[in-house]
């Protein structure tokens, strides 16, 4: 059942693992229903992620977010669906799922160019996703082989498994810094990529989305690590969920909730803290299901 659209408009950016997925056992189902509210009132919920184009395709589908955009990458790259295409400058009748992809960073074969030739000149111990074995990646991140597949088709950022100290990773954050290359901390990973973050991204699309429908979104975003800090400075209202991560994380937004419960019943805290009045209550549950996240 839906409602009218609410108004004025509201996006939804949010992080998924240890967010809208528990940390653990990657379910969504405490935030089922917040979705299927947020679905009827036409409101459009926006993963914004480490994961992979690839991983997240069919991950749109089990969340019901199909025909939502996305950031993938950690802001490396940006999915467009139809409704948020530009008719002239977007469309790409080749591509079979109706997306357009935009990658305002650096592209892959450059970014691993560049590490190798740091590493080299360093003498810095790091491993790359690019190195690895996909049991390596299987063993990193307990994902399953075609998922695991799915991660390492990079386009914009390469995840790596810091070996050396704090000493060295601050001449290596340097050394990225005087190529153009920006080091973020996942919960898994360490991303390298070029001068982009989820922020970014997340502004690029809140511009996008004010084009098309000639208004200014409300904007909320919910994230728990270290890289959704730009995000969650980037939209009006933020929510900061406990990470599982160890890593402080300090959010300069003036509107900002930190929620008491973590991953997806933390977040469907935050959603009923700024907008539990506001988004009436749906009937169903919505969709369930479990992934996994970097």
């Amino acid at each position: 059942m839906n409602h009218a659209p609410v108004s004025p408009p509201r996006l939804v950016f949010t992080d998924l693992d240890g967010s809208l997925l528990d940390h653990d056992s990657y379910d969504w189902s405490p935030a089922k229903p917040w979705l299927a509210r947020l679905a009827a009132a036409g409101v459009t919920v926006i993963p914004v992620t480490s994961k992979t184009r690839a991983e997240l395709l069919s991950l749109r589908l089990d969340l019901g977010l199909a025909k939502s955009p996305f950031i993938a990458e950690n802001g490396a790259v940006i999915g467009l669906p139809s409704s948020w295409q530009h008719a002239r400058l977007d469309r790409d009748p080749a591509d079979p799922h109706g997306l357009v992809i935009k990658t305002p960073g650096l592209d892959i074969g450059f970014i691993r160019t560049r590490l190798g030739v740091i590493r080299e000149r360093l003498g810095v111990s790091f491993q790359g996703m690019g190195d690895m074995r996909l049991e390596d990646i299987i063993a990193h991140t307990g994902l399953s082989e075609p998922a695991a597949r799915q991660a390492r088709v990079r386009e914009g950022s390469e995840p790596l498994i810091w070996q050396d100290d704090d000493a060295a990773l601050e001449r290596f954050r340097r050394a990225l810094a005087d190529d153009g290359l920006r080091l973020t901390r996942g919960g898994r990973f360490w991303h390298v990529m070029g001068e982009v973050h989820k922020g970014a991204s997340v502004g690029w699309l809140i511009e996008r989305f004010t084009a098309l429908r000639g208004t200014q979104p409300l904007t909320l975003g919910l994230g728990d690590g270290p890289n959704d800090v730009p995000m969650l400075e980037a939209v009006a209202q933020a929510v900061l969920i406990p990470g599982h991560h160890g890593q402080r994380v300090e959010v300069v937004n003036p509107m900002l909730y930190r929620a008491v419960a973590d991953g997806p019943a933390g977040w469907a805290e935050g959603l009923a803290y700024w907008w539990g009045d506001e988004i009436p209550e749906a009937v169903g549950d919505g969709v369930n299901g479990k992934e996994r996240e970097r």
